[in-house]
Parts: structure tokens; sequence; C-alpha cells
């Protein structure tokens, strides 16, 4: 059954090829259907494979298995394989990728009704969902590589996708740049790992040698370049809370099932390589990421851009367990995140279909009555990401503040870090919900709010159910409880073991508890019962995610346009310069020696009979001397 793996992605890519040829024909809502058909197709498949893979021994190897298709890329020493790998990390990132995406396809059967380009919506969809899945099967750096553009082009493709509206458009051209500095990363990186060990197959890394340490943190720092770009952590976050600009599911899709969590998956598959000064850098910058994004999110008013920079606070949560050695904890968070976070989106997007397009919350309020299930779904993906236990984000979130806790020497900071940013986050996700769904009616008389169709709320109460019980999946209460600890085990090359004791633990998980309801609190406070002054918590500073945006925008504009066309210009004067004086002087010799090459044979006989007699004047010359 593990050999079927090429099933996962074609039936996506099959989907595509589909409405790529009849798309337009069959239109609305068939194309839908195929799509959706391919994905849930491509999440059978893959629990298919995993059924497989559980049959095998777990500690003798069997659980990694290669599928070779073809030689790709024969040159020289550099032999790339077109082929699959399938072990534990691979085909859990699979069932969720597949299984949400399913789930956002089908939800896009009703968010996407009535739209001129509705197969071509779709087509977009099974393409990003073959991209995402190529990249996580790829044997090797260069098939991951192939996916991992594919998922950049579909991005700009569908953030991009109503680009009739400038912003839309602009955000799609921001991705799509800001994407190309990791890109950088990820091919420096690739060419020092092949120059390095002779290979950029997995498995081979995986065997080969340690690096040098310079050589080891040079090629980590670059992998984190790349992860950064898609992850969107500082710097290069900027294009995320733009890729709202695209339809609802697209958000869904580009937040929680695909995009962002192929940089968590790049470095989590290269833990071999990642140094400890690498690490630390990496834990650093996802705590300051994580902190970042969550004082954004406090004073944002468009319900989708709440949910983006909360995603990249999230992902910082992530990184900063990769960096803490917890690669299972960013894993854990990877799962627990797509499943709450694919809720909340469609629940906002369903609100925003509801509320006939406004995105504003403070135009919103008392939605709860009108519209019941998006209302209750989405407070259970509020108590999820508020890491209100027994709920999936309370058990990942935990296990990172705890890896943080045990980091050395600055440990209790990166934890304190964390602690401020769960209480951030509990705080602008009660805000959300009561903005949203609670207190008095700010919405115009003409608006008449409703509860959206069944293709989209049935995703919305599975991905409930799944927000639920999703940290069923590695529960630190028993030991057996730990399912997906021992079943991902086997691919890291040092397996990370938690050192504190079990009071430790407890005491660390109460006061992670009890920051969360006291940021419910203050929000409920100040939202709800208008006992907090509302004004103070909004400031213009935070509302504008403290102009980092706006100065790269000022920069690139002003400096950087100056600084590209001097660079230009030099390019033109002096480069070009160059080029073309050396063609210049070329031409110049050949119009001097052209009369030499008259075409008159005997001009030539009597080049010929000069050049022999002054050969012979040389010899006698040499003979007499």
């Amino acid at each position: 059954m593990v050999e079927l793996v090429w099933l996962i992605p074609a039936l996506p890519l099959i989907g595509f090829l589909i409405l790529l040829l009849v798309g337009s024909r069959i239109g609305e809502p068939r194309a839908g259907w195929v799509a959706t058909t391919a994905a849930a197709g491509s999440f059978l498949a893959a629990v298919v494979v995993l059924a497989g893979l559980l049959g095998k021994d777990a500690h003798s190897g069997d659980r990694s298995y290669e599928l070779v298709l073809f030689q790709w890329l024969p040159s020289g020493s550099l032999k790339v394989e077109a082929g699959f790998l399938v072990d534990p990390l691979s085909i859990t990132m699979a069932l969720f990728v597949t299984g949400v995406g399913a789930l956002i396809h089908l939800y896009s059967i009703g968010y996407m009704h009535g739209d001129p380009k509705y197969s071509k919506f779709f087509l977009y969809l099974n393409l990003f969902l073959f991209s995402m899945l190529m990249l996580v099967f790829g044997n090797n750096l260069v098939v991951t590589f192939l996916g991992w553009e594919g998922v950049g082009a579909c991005s700009y493709f569908l953030i991009s996708f109503w680009h009739r509206r400038e912003s839309a458009a602009t955000a799609g051209k921001k991705a799509f740049v800001t994407n190309r500095v990791g890109d950088w990363g990820f091919m420096v990186a690739t060419f020092a790992i092949w120059s390095a060990l002779g290979t950029v197959t997995y498995t081979e890394i995986a065997s080969s040698p340690a690096m040098s340490a310079a050589a080891g943190t040079a090629v980590s720092l670059l992998l984190f370049v790349a992860a950064a770009g898609k992850s969107a952590q500082l710097p290069l976050y900027v294009w995320l809370p733009d890729a709202m600009e695209g339809p609802t599911p697209v958000s869904a899709m580009v937040h929680a099932a695909t995009m962002v969590t192929s940089g968590v998956y790049l470095l989590v598959r290269m833990n071999g390589l990642l140094t400890d000064d690498a690490l630390l850098v990496i834990a650093v910058i996802g705590a300051a990421t994580a902190l970042f994004a969550a004082l954004s999110a406090v004073a944002q008013h468009d319900i989708k851009k709440v949910l983006a920079y909360s995603t990249i606070s999230q992902l910082g949560f992530m990184f900063l367990a990769i960096g803490s050695g917890a690669y299972v904890a960013a894993i854990f968070h990877v799962i627990t995140h797509a499943f709450f976070k694919a809720l909340l989106f469609l629940g906002s997007g369903s609100v925003i279909h509801g509320m006939h397009d406004e995105q504003d919350m403070r135009k919103m309020g008392a939605l709860r009555a009108l519209m019941p299930i998006t209302a209750g779904t989405f407070i259970v993906g509020w108590l999820a990401i508020a890491g209100v236990p027994p709920f999936s984000g309370f058990w990942s979130k935990d296990e990172i503040l705890l890896a943080a806790w045990e980091q050395k020497n600055i440990g209790p900071l990166l934890w304190f870090v964390g602690l401020v940013t769960a209480l951030l986050t509990a705080y602008y996700m009660t805000r959300q919900v009561i903005l949203v769904f609670f207190g008095e009616q700010r919405w115009d008389e003409d608006v008449h709010p409703h509860e959206s169709s069944w293709t989209m709320t049935l995703p919305l109460c599975l991905l409930a159910g799944a927000a639920i019980v999703g940290g069923g999946i590695n529960l630190p209460l028993v030991k057996e409880w730990l399912v997906l600890e021992h079943f991902l085990e086997p691919i890291f090359a040092h397996p990370h073991h938690f050192s504190s004791g079990t009071s430790t633990k407890v005491v660390l998980a109460v006061i992670s508890v009890v920051i969360g309801v006291l940021g419910i609190t203050i929000a409920t406070l100040a939202w709800l019962f208008r006992r907090i002054p509302t004004e103070q918590l909004e400031p213009e500073f935070l509302e504008n995610a403290m102009y980092v945006d706006s100065t790269y925008a000022r920069v690139v504009s002003g400096p950087g346009t100056s600084s590209f066309q001097k660079a230009a210009d030099f390019d033109k004067g002096v480069v070009d310069g160059a080029v073309n004086g050396v063609g210049a002087a070329v031409r110049k010799l050949g119009q001097l020696i052209q009369p030499a090459q008259s075409g008159y044979m005997r001009n030539y006989a009597t080049g010929v009979a000069i050049g022999a007699l002054m050969i012979l004047v040389v010899l006698a010359w040499g003979l007499l001397l």
C-alpha cells in the first residue's frame, strides 16, 4: 500500500488537468465538485499509505520508503532523481494537507458561487494542492524546490485572483517578490549541501558525515532564510497580512493547509544539519516574530487581518519550537494550527458572506443569533487558539513553552516572551469574537446577515471537531498517549526529550492556563462590559504594525529606487560599455585588415610569394651569422 504514494499528488494533478481542458464548459458547480473529489481522493490515498506504513516495523527502518520514478538531472557527479519519500514526517504532513485542503475545496463550492471565474479558481486550488504534496513527498531538495516554487506561483495566482482590485494585484506581487528572497536561501543552501556532501537526496544527507561547524551553521541559516520567506518570519513576514486580499478559502489554504507550513517542514526535514548556533538564532527570531505579530493583531479592525497577524504569531511559536530542538512540538502545533486556523478563516469567510462582503468588525456585532453554526464553530476555534484546555491548541502550545523553558541560558526569557504572546493571543481573539458575535448590532438595516449553505457549514463543523479532539494525538499525560512523538521519532537525528519533572510541567501548564484566562477576562471587561476604555487599547502604532511595512515601502520607493537606478546606469555605462567597446574594437580591426581579403587570386599569390621570399631572406641571414 505504501507504493501507492504516487496516487496522493496524482489525483489533484488529474483534477487540475480535467479543469484545464473542460472546466469552463462544465461550469458551476460541477467544476467545484471535480476539484473537491480529487482533493478528497488524495486524502483517502494518504490514509491508505498511512495504513501501509503502520504495518511496517517502526524500529527497523522499514517506515522509510523511496519510490524513484526516473533519473531527472544526470549531470556529471550530480544525479537528481524524480522520486517520492514516504516516512512518518511526509505522511503526517500529507494527511492534514489533503484533509484540510479537501474541506476547503468543499467550502469553496458555496463561497465562490456566482464568480465569473469559478472553474479557474478550482483549477488553481487543485494545482496548489498538487504543488504542496510534491514539496512534502520529494525525496530530495530539488524535487522539494519544484513544489516550493509551485506553491509560490499558485499563491500569486490565488492572492491576486480578483486582480481588477488594485489591492489584490499588489498583494499578489508582494507575496511573489518577498518569497524570492527565501528562494535565494533555498538555492544557495542546496548548492552548498551538494558541494559539501555530494548529494541532495534526504536519505543520503542523513547518512553523510557531519559538515564542519562553520559550513553547517551557514547552511542552517540559509535554510532558515528560505523558511522565513515561506513561513513569514521577521523580516520577511510582510506579504502574509496582505495575502487576505484573495478569496477567503485562499486565505485558509495559504495560512493553514499549505504554503506557510512549508518552511517549518523544510527545517524539520533537515534537522540533522541544524547547528546549535543556528538553532539559537531560529528560536530568538521565532519568539520575536510571535510577540511582534501578536501586538500588531490587537489593534486590527479587518476580521481577516486579525487572523493573518495571528498566523504569523503562531508560526513564530513553531520556529521557537524548532530553535528549542522540539521538532515534534513544532509539527504538533502545525497540525493543531491547521485545524483551528482553517476553521477561523472559513468562519470569517462565512461571516463576510453573510454580511454581504463586509470585513470591518466595527460594523458587525450580535451575529450569533443569526448565524448560530458559524458562531458556535468560530468560538471553538477561538478557545483552541487561546490555549483553553482541553482544546487542541492548549496541548501543542504548552509543549512549545515547556521546550523554550528548558533552553540553555536564555530559556526563561524565551518562555516569558511566549507567555506574553499567549496572553495577547487570548486577548485579541476574545476581542474579535465579541466584536463579531456579541454586543450590540452595528450593521445597517439594509444588511440582512444570514447563515451560510451546507457546503460551507459542514467543513466548519468537521474542523471544529478536529480543533476539539486534535490534541489527542500527542497527550503528555501518559507516555503511551504520545502517539505523534513515537511515530515521528525515527526521523530525527537527535530526538528531543523533556527533562523537567512532573511538578515543573504542572506549574508551567497552570501558569499558561491562568495567563490565557487573564487575556480573555481583560478583553471581556473592555469590549463586552466596557469597564476598560477601549480607545487606549488600539494605538495607531500597533494598528499600522509598528510601521515596518510602510518603512519598507518608503525605503524601496526612495533610496531603494535611486540605488537601483544607479546600479542600472552603471550596468549600462560601464558593464555594457566595456562589452560594447570590445565589440567595436574587433569591428574596427576587421575594417583595417579588410583590404587584405580582396577576393583576387593574384593578390593572394603575390602575398604568398612575398612571404616565401621573406622566409628565404631570414634563413640566409641566419646562415651568414
